[in-house]
């Protein structure tokens, strides 16, 4: 008796990472097109105000979760948290954030992408906020923040 065996280019192994290519592909985060999405600019005035306020303690992170990538919530997080211990520490009250946003500046490096400058002053302090927004599964989302 003999035996026929098919042999086949792809190891095992080849092929688990071919389907689990395929896979994210199709079941990973999707490119969203700016055209499909609502405007850079006001999101990103939004966005901006809402993680102001969640630094300033008057606003819950969880709020900007569905917005914000893994890890922008996690420094935000963080940043807020500082912020809430160093106002404890002084005796300070939680503030009534009125920033004012002076300028917005965006530029769009890919399709997809829209990268933000933002310049917001309170009665005492200026800042200037760098972000990256994504168009990812039908909505922008924060992928890169930077606050000065």
């Amino acid at each position: 008796m003999s035996s026929h065996t098919a042999h086949s280019t792809e190891s095992p192994t080849r092929r688990s990472l071919a389907a689990a290519a395929r896979s994210e592909e199709f079941f990973g985060r999707q490119k969203t097109s700016a055209q499909h999405l609502p405007s850079a600019e006001k999101f990103t005035l939004n966005i901006v105000r809402g993680v102001l306020e969640v630094l300033a303690g008057v606003r819950e992170l969880d709020q900007l979760a569905r917005w914000l990538s893994e890890d922008v919530y996690r420094t935000v997080g963080v940043r807020a948290s500082l912020a809430a211990r160093a106002r404890s520490a002084r005796g300070m009250p939680t503030p009534r954030s009125t920033h004012i946003i002076q300028s917005v500046h965006l530029s769009s490096p890919a399709d997809h992408v829209v990268e933000a400058t933002v310049t917001a002053a309170t009665r005492l302090r200026t800042r200037a906020i760098a972000l990256r927004l994504e168009g990812l599964d039908g909505r922008w989302r924060v992928t890169s923040l930077g606050l000065l």
